[in-house]
């Protein structure tokens, strides 16, 4: 069986300042079988090592792990970038890092995910920027509007912190302004929409 008549292919999620607060409850109430592979870029320092991984792998129904160079995304599970590297996805939708100089600041960045994520899946991805400090995530989340993909943005006043999901505001008009409460139905919808 195919998942061909599916709108969506892949999540796409930027987080910075409150990111582990966020997204415990977040992919906490995702479902074992949720459709979509979930690529997440949380900045983290240089020397976190795998510790959010696998704190929210123990409390979450999904799969939680740090991304592998060329894991190809999979259905039911989340991959986070590995602290230090620019977590990306390949014409042929296996993931790939880089040792690329800091964007806006970050390593990983958003913006790096989200530009190669749109390019790589077009209008089959949904990017999502939530809760943080800075800019990141918002030229990646027009670039992924640009591809015909899906733009989600938390609304910045029920964010921990509001610079990211206002600086994507201010790029994109998006799809959906979602509460983190709201966030999970709706990813859940997402994955099951059919094309029309």
């Amino acid at each position: 069986m195919t998942d061909r008549p599916f709108r969506y292919r892949a999540v796409a999620i930027g987080i910075s300042t409150g990111g582990v607060a966020t997204l415990k409850p977040l992919l906490g109430a995702l479902p074992a079988d949720f459709r979509l592979p979930i690529l997440v870029v949380q900045h983290v320092s240089p020397d976190s090592g795998g510790r959010l991984a696998l704190l929210l792998d123990r409390i979450c129904a999904l799969h939680v792990k740090e991304a592998d160079e060329h894991d190809s995304p999979g259905g039911g599970t989340v991959y986070l970038a590995p602290p230090n590297y620019h977590l990306l996805v390949e014409p042929d939708r296996r993931l790939g890092f880089s040792t690329d100089p800091p964007v806006n600041f970050a390593r990983p960045s958003v913006d790096v995910l989200f530009e190669t994520a749109a390019d790589a899946y077009g209008g089959e991805l949904v990017g999502v920027v939530l809760t943080g400090a800075g800019e990141d995530g918002a030229r990646g989340l027009r670039r992924i509007k640009d591809k015909g993909g899906l733009a989600v943005i938390q609304d910045p006043a029920d964010a921990v912190a509001r610079a990211m999901p206002q600086a994507a505001l201010m790029a994109v008009k998006p799809d959906h302004l979602v509460t983190l409460a709201a966030l999970p139905q709706l990813l859940i919808k997402l994955s099951e929409a059919k094309r029309s």
